[in-house]
């Protein structure tokens, strides 16, 4: 019992690791992709060419967090992607539609405007589907059995929708801020009065979501509120507002600040949705340990995965280190 307790906290930590660094990742170039239509001519080029070596590697983390959540929890798979089968496949069909818009606007000039259309779309629409999906997830999924017990449109919901605005502002935020780091002079400018709206916006949404969130369940108001767990989770929300100020105050001299305080605040956010699902996989329904798979499938994995993941960071690490410093019009410096 020991050792399968500790395998299955294991596996959730992988698990919240891996879609963690996807959020992180591929949410700054799904906001370069947001912030497309702000930006004009060749503010496009240098858009896409400071997230053109890195944007196809950062989506190995919305795989590994997919395919390790089949392998490492097959229940809440099962369970979870019936009741988000809308926002999933819109999510992969933008992601899909993105990337090819991607790399048809360099070749097929005479579409171009299409294509940063598309890029632009796919981007939104992932950015949505994703937080729509989180928000489905933290508001409850029906359950019977062993089965998804609910409805077509239940994803479909007032806050559901609100997690899907708060997390395209976010996903924004890190684009704005990720051009502050790659981009000179007038689109570095641009970048940083976008981000300064958007870090606007991103923190009342922050507030908003997590206002309401105690409210969808009374557990969930339990573990922010009662005592003495309020001695844990008070921090949270203060160190948002820390790190809310220290990030105003660095947008108009930083240049790379910005962004690791962006990612601050989704570390954060993170941090709360921790603190309101665990040890919940479906809210109030199926526990990690419920959904885990049998103890030596775990360990089978978990060797794999010891492999994988340094490699993963390695070529992740040297990519970023490769492609540092600023980029302009024909790539980088």
């Amino acid at each position: 019992m020991g050792v399968d307790f500790d395998l299955t906290i294991v596996w959730a930590f992988i698990i919240a690791f891996a879609v963690f660094a996807y959020v992180v990742m591929d949410g700054f170039d799904l906001g370069v992709g947001i912030l497309f239509p702000r930006l004009e001519g060749d503010e496009r080029a240098v858009a896409m060419n400071s997230i053109a070596p890195v944007w196809d590697g950062n989506e190995t983390w919305l795989v590994m967090g997919g395919g390790g959540l089949l392998a490492a929890f097959p229940l809440a798979y099962a369970i979870v992607l019936p009741a988000l089968y809308a926002p999933i496949i819109a999510m992969l069909l933008a992601l899909i539609f993105r990337g090819v818009a991607f790399e048809f606007r360099w070749r097929d000039a005479r579409h171009q405007a299409f294509w940063d259309r598309a890029f632009f779309g796919g981007s939104l629409l992932a950015a949505l589907a994703q937080g729509i999906a989180l928000g489905a997830l933290l508001q409850g999924i029906a359950v019977e059995g062993r089965a998804y017990a609910g409805g077509w449109w239940d994803w479909l919901t007032p806050f559901s929708l609100l997690c899907g605005a708060s997390l395209v502002a976010g996903y924004g935020l890190l684009g704005a801020t990720w051009l502050i780091m790659k981009a000179e002079d007038g689109l570095q400018a641009k970048a940083r009065r976008y981000a300064k709206r958007l870090g606007i916006v991103t923190v009342v949404a922050i507030a908003a979501v997590s206002a309401a969130t105690p409210f969808l369940e009374i557990e969930y108001y339990a573990r922010w509120f009662a005592w003495p767990n309020i001695l844990l989770t008070a921090p949270v929300p203060l160190l948002v507002a820390v790190v809310a100020v220290a990030f105003w105050r660095s947008l108009d001299r930083r240049e790379y600040a910005p962004f690791l305080l962006a990612l601050a605040l989704f570390a954060l956010s993170f941090v709360g949705l921790g603190i309101s699902m665990f040890p919940y996989v479906i809210p109030n329904e199926v526990t990690i340990w419920q959904a885990a798979a049998p103890e030596k499938s775990q360990i089978f994995m978990l060797i794999g995965a010891s492999v994988l993941i340094p490699i993963i960071l390695a070529y992740t690490a040297y990519a970023y280190w490769t492609f540092r410093g600023k980029v302009g019009t024909h790539g980088y410096h």
